[in-house]
């Protein structure tokens, strides 16, 4: 007997899976404000550092400076700020 194929029915298609391509997360921009505002941050903790004595009996009255009471702290806060936006930004724009 010959085989008979129905109009319906359609060649076997090879089930090859395609290679993924792999992609990032985030863009190259992204990124790049990601390690600014990490730099940001670091630049914010240095700021913080020091005003230590080597004697604990003695008080130092450079931890109260302004460098590390105001300015550290915001600069600490735009690191951050810089991240979330670096988050946010759309890499295509």
């Amino acid at each position: 007997m010959k085989n008979k194929k129905s109009k319906n029915s359609k060649p076997a298609e090879k089930n090859t899976p395609q290679p993924q391509q792999k992609t990032f997360v985030f863009g190259k921009k992204n990124y790049v404000f990601m390690l600014i505002g990490l730099a940001v941050i670091a630049l914010g903790f240095i700021l913080m550092s020091g005003g230590a004595s080597n004697d604990p009996n003695v008080f130092n009255e450079a931890v109260f400076s302004t460098r590390r009471i105001h300015i550290a702290p915001m600069v600490v806060i735009l690191g951050f700020a810089i991240e979330v936006y670096a988050i946010l930004l759309n890499p295509d724009s």
